[in-house]
């Protein structure tokens, strides 16, 4: 299966099926995609848990930063990987390791990893490599067309905006798939 090319369908029922995420490689460097990822993220809604053993003990935009996946206090629905690739089976692993599985293994822009993805494919988890969540959330909420980027969705309907500063959930978008 290819793990990059998902429906827009399928990609909106992914994001708006998981509530907490584990990032993992969270950075508190503000210019690193990592943390305006999770930035993005939290003012979505998401409750993000940032992992990163350098941080651990220490605080990343209000939250604490964990130094692995299973010392977060808390179900994951979706484990967000920002770190190499070759890191990636050890993640899949610990994740596999947890009392509740997550939903969704994401491995950000440039993090492929075939093996791991089938191993955790084969647990029942959905796998998507080579993709970042805040774009998917902006293109899908129509968000990124504000800026001019091509969001491959038209749609006559006027935007419907929901809670906060310019903010379209992805329910009701009427974005044609």
């Amino acid at each position: 299966m290819t793990h990059d090319s998902f429906s827009d369908v399928d990609m909106r029922g992914i994001l708006n099926s998981v509530r907490t995420v584990a990032m993992l490689g969270a950075s508190a460097n503000t210019v690193r995609p990592s943390y305006f990822v999770l930035k993005y993220l939290l003012s979505k809604g998401y409750e993000v848990w940032p992992v990163n053993p350098g941080l651990a003990g220490k605080e990343l935009l209000g939250r604490p930063v964990h130094g692995r996946l299973s010392d977060i206090p808390a179900a994951i629905d979706m484990v967000d990987i920002f770190r190499a690739s070759d890191a990636v089976p050890g993640i899949v692993e610990e994740a596999l390791g947890l009392p509740s599985l997550p939903k969704v293994i994401w491995m950000q822009l440039g993090v492929e990893h075939a093996d791991a993805a089938a191993k955790a494919e084969a647990a029942g988890l959905t796998v998507i490599m080579n993709r970042c969540p805040k774009i998917e959330y902006g293109r899908l909420s129509g968000e990124i067309g504000w800026m001019g980027v091509n969001s491959r969705s038209l749609s006559s309907k006027r935007p419907v905006l929901t809670d906060g500063f310019q903010h379209r959930g992805l329910s009701g978008s009427g974005k044609s798939d």
